[in-house]
């Protein structure tokens, strides 16, 4: 099967656990593979050269653009579609037989036609060793064409949390998106802790928005519908809750199922009392 005309970009700093396992479930499938790494001090870089990816440094200047969209600006810009994938995640097969189907049809005239500017992917996500199969369900706006989708330059360099890559909200497309049915598999191997870690950091930078609302409706109106209607919901660590586990039937997911809805309503009250505190 021929490779998808696409490069596939893997951000990544200190995935040394996970990065080689992710190279090589798309080295074979894609017309290019690039790890842009940030200053890793473990062997991501040379696990990654070892997988048969492209290995770019990059150092953040402090300022836009930031990582993914220096990415979309710089890496492989002969190959107008770009698909983006953490250095813990995996295409599952039915997505790569997917975009198959997407980009292989050739028009009379040898032209692709692949209209839709994006497309937004569900991520098949697993937590502390368990595929989930319920509850709250995370989707990214993964694959697009770099010349008609750019990620907005926001005003939150100043906040805490994110750093050198972009918050938690979609790129905006000039164009319609598709959301694909197959997923992206998001398994990470780090142990459980590194999830908390990193969730206290972005709590930081999301209490950051609530000190800041224009800035915060700048980024709601880059989210996706359901992330817009959450924002406007009290009780968000209840609601939360709720949502995964009983509307969402997260308990079909066993201990698993009860242990992320708490993961994640524990985020929600994280950032209303890192709020609470900064607004005293």
């Amino acid at each position: 099967m021929k490779r998808l005309p696409i490069v596939v970009a893997i951000p990544t700093k200190n995935e040394a656990e996970n990065i080689a396992t992710t190279v090589r479930s798309v080295i074979d499938h894609f017309e290019a593979v690039v790890v842009v790494d940030s200053d890793s001090t473990d062997d991501t870089r040379a696990l990654a050269a070892d997988q048969g990816a492209e290995v770019v440094p990059y150092t953040w200047d402090g300022k836009y653009p930031k990582k993914k969209q220096w990415c979309l600006d710089h890496i492989h810009p002969e190959l107008d579609w770009m698909l983006f994938i953490d250095g813990d995640e995996t295409p599952s097969p039915e997505l790569i037989t997917e975009l198959h189907r997407i980009f292989d049809p050739v028009a009379a005239d040898g032209t692709r036609k692949v209209a839709p500017a994006a497309f937004d992917i569900p991520l098949g996500y697993w937590f502390a060793g368990k595929r989930l199969r319920h509850g709250y369900t995370i989707v990214k706006r993964a694959l697009m064409d770099r010349t008609r989708v750019r990620f907005p330059e926001l005003g939150d360099l100043d906040a805490p949390g994110m750093g050198e890559q972009e918050g938690h909200y979609q790129p905006l497309a000039d164009g319609p998106v598709v959301r694909l049915n197959a997923t992206i598999e998001h398994e990470d191997l780090d142990p459980v802790r590194t999830w908390f870690e990193r969730h206290n950091r972005y709590s930081d930078w999301e209490a950051w928005l609530e000190l800041h609302p224009e800035v915060r409706e700048e980024i709601r109106q880059a989210k996706t519908r359901q992330g817009q209607l959450f924002h406007k919901a009290p009780l968000k660590p209840l609601v939360s809750f709720a949502y995964a586990y009983v509307y969402k039937r997260g308990f079909l997911d066993g201990r698993a199922g009860l242990d992320y809805a708490l993961a994640m309503s524990f985020y929600r009250w994280q950032i209303g009392l890192k709020t609470r505190e900064e607004s005293a």
